[in-house]
């Protein structure tokens, strides 16, 4: 880990609700020169067209079998392609597909991220899940992992009666597609009780979801309470900035994840930055990073569907680019580790402490480059997933696995994306260095 640097903001807005960090002026912004670490394997490429199922990579976890290592899994959303399950070779395992439109006029179901809870109580004993945001049909799918099953491991166990919509009133509302999607869980160590944190697409709200069994067997939630993230920023020179968007839309948190050891929650504003705040949603939530872009001026322009960006006043962060994508937590044995982030925006990663007591400094970046003509690295990241732990012969070390926005070489001009697995060992050097 590297020493301590001097933090490059100051609160300078503080409410009841959140304490927003203005930057100062950035030093530079131009790219640092950052280490490279290389896949060893990676999954079939999806496709996001008809042939393809409309399947489009977008966010993994990770399942480690205590009992056997080397069959552990790589659970992975494809959004209307379901889910997929692949083992340590990036061999496709299962393919579950998403709900099908409740109606001709409906929206398909969607499957956007995946987290994971261990030993979630049943009525029939305590099992090992994986939780999606469907935000298709803005809800949560909830699967029991049974490695007993090699074939077909996962098993679907929501009790529709006991899983309504999250963020919608009814099917129309769905339908607009402001429905759950981001999603991390948290099994909090003081009562034991399970919950997933969900964000709401095009809004900034998060809800905290408790994941309840039912007498059935399966898996229901209920809503615990919600957290509405700032939409504005006041600037450091007295004015008030929001990012770009199209009309209506508001800027959405997608990665997210919580630190078991503290309860903490690091959610990922993708236009603004990395936000830390309580899991449970109480507290005031503080900014602790932002993206090169924060702050500068954009106007949406209707004829080409995209923002004209103004000049940059030098508010932003140095690290991000946006979208910030893909939290994950790498714990170590000793209680040292590290949040890592996506930065989308210039296809890198960003390493920061995990500890709050030194303000999550930032640790170093690296970039998922290629690793043979056939073998290419990770572009526009949307999710990401990482275990250091063991995961038998062909991961001793950990591991981590990026979503590749723009798998390579492709199949002509079908949009591509998969998964890449990297040796963790590959991480850590780099980020020591």
């Amino acid at each position: 880990m590297t020493g301590h640097r001097p933090r490059p903001w100051a609160v300078c807005a503080l409410t009841a609700t959140v304490a927003v960090l203005c930057t100062a002026p950035a030093t530079a912004h131009g790219e640092e020169t950052l280490p490279e670490v290389r896949p060893r394997v990676e999954t079939p490429a999806l496709y996001d067209d008809e042939a393809g199922g409309n399947a489009d990579a977008d966010d993994p976890a990770i399942w480690r079998n205590a009992a056997d290592p080397d069959r552990s899994l790589v659970v992975a959303t494809a959004k209307e392609g379901g889910l997929r399950v692949y083992d340590l070779d990036a061999r496709l395992v299962q393919s579950i597909p998403a709900p099908a439109a409740p109606g001709p006029d409906d929206a398909p179901g969607r499957f956007n991220n995946v987290d994971l809870v261990h030993g979630l109580k049943l009525s029939t004993g305590r099992a090992d899940v994986a939780v999606t945001t469907d935000r298709g049909s803005d809800r949560l799918r909830v699967y029991r992992i049974d490695p007993s099953r090699p074939g077909r491991p996962l098993t679907d166990v929501t009790d529709p009666a006991a899983a309504p919509p999250v963020f919608s009133t009814g099917q129309d509302e769905i339908n607009e597609q402001r429905t759950a999607y981001g999603l991390a869980t948290w099994t909090d160590r003081a009562t034991g009780r399970s919950y997933a944190l969900v964000s709401r697409r095009e809004r900034t709200t998060v809800a905290l979801l408790e994941l309840t069994p039912t007498a059935s067997g399966g898996v229901g939630y209920r809503t615990v309470r919600t957290l509405d993230l700032p939409s504005s920023f006041r600037l450091p020179d007295g004015t008030s900035w929001s990012p770009c968007a199209e009309p209506g839309e508001l800027p959405q948190v997608e990665g997210m994840v919580v630190d078991p050891a503290n309860g903490t929650l690091y959610a990922g504003q993708e236009d603004v930055g990395i936000w830390r705040m309580r899991a449970d949603l109480t507290g005031t939530p503080r900014l602790v990073d932002t993206v090169r872009e924060y702050g500068v001026p954009a106007v949406y322009d209707e004829a080409t569907e995209e923002c004209a960006a103004g000049a940059d006043p030098g508010y932003g962060g140095a690290r991000l680019s946006a979208d910030v994508e893909g939290l994950t937590l790498l714990q170590e044995s000793d209680g040292d580790g590290l949040l890592l982030a996506s930065s989308q925006g210039d296809d890198t990663f960003a390493a920061y402490d995990r500890e709050i007591d030194e303000d999550n400094e930032y640790e170093g970046g690296f970039r998922v480059t290629g690793a043979s003509p056939s073998l290419d690295g990770s572009e526009e990241c949307d999710g990401a997933a990482v275990l250091a732990a063991p995961l038998g012969s062909r991961f001793p070390n950990g591991l981590l696995v990026v979503q590749d926005g723009h798998d390579a070489p492709g199949d002509g001009d079908r949009a591509a994306t998969n998964f890449k697995f990297v040796d963790l060992a590959e991480v850590t050097t780099a980020l020591d260095d």
